[in-house]
């Protein structure tokens, strides 16, 4: 199996999404499930790479060629795509992946979360989405997503297209489930 995370080029200031990424590879390394992500060296994005790697797990990375100094593309990687754009990106991740988890990151991860909803919305595709969060990261937008069903602009249906949880456990059942 192979999970698209969707994260950030940056670590941010609190450091558990740090030691959680470090936990949720060490899931991924004993179930033997290949990562699939944006390519960087640095950030959640590197710290990710750098752990499963670290445990013998395979990592495919899929960046532009505009962002591969500035991102710092990572060298060790299974093996790296090198795309033309954003969309080229996405739509690579997106068809190499069986499922999708988002993680904290900043607005490419919004970006990345709110296009593959949308794509599944529309039918492009029937694969899983979780969001995992880690300490309370996503309540303001979980509560916003709820308020926009409330309001009538997302269907209860729509809503229910991405699972959320605050426990890796929790989200990497999930994905054995709807992935079986």
């Amino acid at each position: 199996m192979k999970i698209c995370i969707f994260c950030g080029s940056a670590s941010g200031v609190n450091p558990k999404h740090i030691t959680a990424s470090q936990d949720l590879m060490k899931i991924f390394a004993a179930k033997k499930i290949d990562l699939v992500y944006g390519g960087a060296a640095i950030g959640v994005m590197g710290e990710l790479a750098n752990n499963l790697m670290s445990l013998g797990g395979n990592v495919y990375g899929v960046i532009p060629q505009r962002l591969m100094k500035k991102e710092v593309a990572h060298a060790g990687l299974t093996k790296i795509h090198v795309v033309s754009d954003m969309h080229e990106r996405k739509k690579m991740m997106y068809d190499i992946s069986d499922g999708f988890l988002i993680y904290p990151g900043g607005l490419g991860t919004m970006d990345e979360l709110f296009e593959i909803m949308t794509w599944r919305q529309l039918g492009y595709h029937s694969k899983p989405i979780a969001l995992y969060n880690s300490d309370g990261y996503y309540d303001p937008l979980i509560q916003f997503i709820d308020h926009a069903v409330k309001e009538g602009f997302v269907s209860p249906a729509h809503r229910e297209l991405l699972f959320v949880s605050d426990s890796l456990t929790e989200v990497m059942n999930y994905f054995e489930e709807k992935t079986k």
